[in-house]
């Protein structure tokens, strides 16, 4: 995984063995023997997934009141050995209606042999789509009676499915309106300190699509980031044009991105699956944008008085507005009460959370809203210990904003029937772990 998967183990709680498959020859009958004896029954059950015995790797995740558990005899993935476990969880909920535990796999004894056998070839990770297996294993497990998931239909055209280059899009998809919609949706984590320095700061971001579309459409996504552009430029033998360009780290793609026209055109290109997905993940840490910037100030005025004022400033464009903004000041334990001043929203003391807690529903670009408050603390007999000042958090939403300066420099659609679309481009930039010390 890649390196291929010897044996796997399903079992209970008490380590009995509900059901097993041997794959290859390289390991023992006998090692679930080795995983009881030296995993179950320790206290080391639990602390890590993964365990080495006797030259033999195990890598065991619970499920329910189930363990699955796989041996590898060298070294493999250990990502990729954990996501075949999901998947394959997955894919076996589907099939019993939703439930998977000790009661599902034992009314489902032969139908599990059965995947086992499609799953894994000599160990190696196979197809594991729900939609496409359910085409030509077409019986049906035994529902738990406590499942209210209807049973799925199965689609036509297996053979395509299988064996074609696209099997998370069936054949025959008619709309009468042809849309797609994509968000770009990202997260800033930022750690500032009090004089308004930058310590952390990254954006983490996502795009996610809703494709309603006819037939088998090809689409073509130009981003303005770096190296994209510069290649554009050198295939058109043409300078690249002046703008804001960005460096994207750690990119992942959907199944239905064309990586090796990604790896030699640096463009994404892809036949969608239909409804929504998730088309890429990426992560930026040069070059952010801060939507706000927050400068407090607290003084602590003897033992039973302190003063906050805080100021945030919306750094994005006037025409722009933030929704549901929310700032969170905290306060020692032993406050007793607190008056407030702000130009805009409301505040609050908020005992449960030792925070006086500020909220603007509605928070316009370039503009300095102030909060000023007068916190009473209850005097206490006990040598008053020092207060450690945790950080200033704040949430947030900021439509059509991007921390990162992505943007969208097309979305084409091709589809051989030549028929047209509405294309719906969205952005939305949220506060991840946004903290200004104090």
């Amino acid at each position: 995984m890649p390196v291929a998967a010897s044996a796997i183990y399903f079992l209970n709680l008490r380590g009995d063995v509900l059901i097993n498959r041997l794959y290859r020859d390289d390991v023992g009958g006998n090692m679930v023997d080795a995983f009881r004896t030296h995993i179950m029954q320790t206290k080391e059950l639990g602390v890590c997934p993964v365990r080495q015995i006797g030259g033999c790797s195990f890598f065991y995740m619970r499920i329910s009141n189930v363990y699955i558990v796989i041996v590898v005899s060298s070294n493999a993935n250990v990502a990729c050995a954990f996501k075949f476990v999901v998947e394959a969880v997955s894919l076996f909920k589907s099939y019993f209606g939703g439930a998977f535990d000790e009661d599902a796999i034992r009314n489902n004894f032969v139908l599990i042999y059965e995947l086992l056998d499609e799953i894994l070839d000599f160990g190696y990770p196979q197809n594991l789509s729900p939609e496409i297996l359910k085409l030509y294993i077409t019986q049906e497990g035994v529902r738990s009676p406590f499942s209210s998931k209807p049973v799925d239909r199965p689609i036509p055209n297996a053979t395509l499915q299988v064996t074609g280059a696209v099997g998370w899009r069936r054949e025959g998809l008619v709309y009468k309106k042809n849309e797609v919609f994509l968000d770009i949706v990202e997260s800033v984590n930022l750690l500032m300190s009090s004089k308004g320095s930058v310590l952390r700061c990254d954006v983490t971001g996502k795009i996610v699509m809703k494709c309603f579309l006819s037939g088998m459409p090809d689409l073509k996504l130009g981003l303005n980031d770096k190296i994209g552009l510069e290649k554009e430029s050198q295939i058109k033998s043409r300078p690249t044009k002046s703008g804001k360009t960005i460096e994207l780290d750690d990119v992942t793609f959907h199944q239905c991105v064309n990586l090796t026209r990604f790896n030699s055109e640096k463009t994404v290109s892809f036949v969608p699956p239909d409804g929504e997905f998730e088309l890429m993940k990426y992560r930026i840490t040069e070059g952010v944008n801060l939507p706000f910037r927050v400068l407090p100030t607290i003084k602590e005025l003897g033992r039973t008085r302190m003063e906050v004022n805080v100021k945030v400033k919306s750094v994005f464009g006037a025409k722009m507005f933030a929704l549901g903004v929310v700032i969170k000041i905290p306060v020692p334990k032993q406050t007793a009460k607190a008056n407030f001043q702000v130009t805009s929203g409301r505040a609050k003391y908020n005992p449960s959370i030792d925070c006086l807690v500020w909220k603007i529903r509605k928070f316009p670009g370039q503009t300095e809203p102030t909060m000023s408050a007068e916190v009473e603390l209850i005097s206490t007999i006990t040598e008053k210990k020092s207060w450690t000042r945790p950080p200033i958090q704040m949430e947030f939403q900021v439509p059509m904003f991007t921390a990162s300066g992505l943007r969208v420099r097309f979305l084409k659609v091709w589809e051989k029937s030549g028929y047209n679309t509405v294309e719906w481009v969205r952005y939305i930039t949220k506060a991840g772990s946004y903290e200004i010390r104090c």
